[in-house]
């Protein structure tokens, strides 16, 4: 997901041209206050004008507990509504803010008689959001992903941090991986209530190691994908979280063999000197779902 600001219409339509799979364009953090209101029309013209090919089209509201929230929602949505796949939320501190989105939503779609609903992705990015993603992951039917904020989560745990996303001095003084609990909790409420799980963003757009790295995590973590906030980001992110073709050969040789197997009545199935169970076959599977699920992009 490549985030761009929706003060910069330039920004946009270049982004909209990107190998992305989703865009997402942001109301909240990257518009200075005194342009967030005459943004919403950017964002208006975007999706009404825009060629966004196949990707996902969202935009990212401000905080409930800011001014801005409701406004965003109304003014976005009832003018274009019809070419939106997802509204971000900010900051879901628990499952009645993703309860409200979804009423305002519900109310704007029979007000303009939508026929095809609109998506929520809640970003967990504070000690109350942490605490609440079990109840967050299972507030509304409209939820499709949960997305980990390691900038705002940082801040609301008072987390000494240099940089968004970035290893700095302090992991070298903490022994483990200092979000791997929040991180952890995402992919298991996610993957508990059938939703996709997305990485926060990695501020240092020139530091291609240190992406590589973030992004090996989150993938190894379980997460589904990153969020970008540079286009030069965009073929690193999919390229680590695509499965390799050595990925995709060994899980299809474990489905072969388990197969195999079953058509010959063997109830143990062995392959490359180790034995394989369900719980292998589950895996290669997964592995497969995935890389034809990027094949058809």
């Amino acid at each position: 997901m490549l985030y761009v600001p929706a003060s910069r219409p330039p920004m946009i339509e270049k982004a909209a041209a990107s190998a992305a799979d989703a865009v997402c364009i942001d109301l909240e953090d990257a518009v200075a206050i005194d342009e967030k209101p005459a943004s919403r029309a950017n964002v208006v013209r975007a999706l009404r004008e825009l060629d966004f090919g196949r990707k996902m089209r969202a935009f990212r509201i401000n905080g409930l507990d800011t001014p801005f929230a409701y406004r965003d929602l109304v003014e976005v949505v009832e003018a274009a509504g019809d070419r939106l796949d997802l509204v971000m939320l900010p900051k879901a501190s628990g499952p009645h803010d993703v309860v409200f989105v979804d009423m305002l939503l519900t109310q704007i779609e029979a007000a303009r008689g939508f026929t095809r609903r609109i998506g929520i992705e809640a970003q967990i990015e504070s000690a109350k959001g942490f605490l609440w993603i079990r109840e967050i992951a299972q507030a509304s039917p409209r939820l499709e992903a949960l997305v980990f904020g390691p900038g705002d989560y940082s801040a609301s745990m008072q987390m000494p941090a240099s940089n968004i996303g970035e290893m700095d001095e302090n992991d070298q003084i903490y022994p483990g991986h200092r979000w791997h609990a929040v991180m952890h909790t995402v992919v298991a409420a996610a993957r508990a209530n059938g939703l996709r799980c997305i990485d926060g963003p990695y501020a240092g757009y020139k530091d291609t190691a240190g992406l590589e790295r973030a992004c090996g995590i989150a993938r190894v973590m379980g997460f589904d994908g990153k969020q970008c906030i540079h286009p030069s980001q965009i073929p690193i992110v999919n390229g680590i979280f695509s499965p390799s073709a050595d990925e995709v050969a060994r899980a299809t040789a474990v489905v072969e063999a388990y197969e195999a197997a079953v058509k010959s009545g063997r109830g143990a199935v062995g392959h490359d000197g180790k034995m394989i169970d369900m719980a292998n076959i589950r895996m290669a599977r997964a592995v497969l779902s995935k890389f034809e699920g990027r094949s058809s992009k």
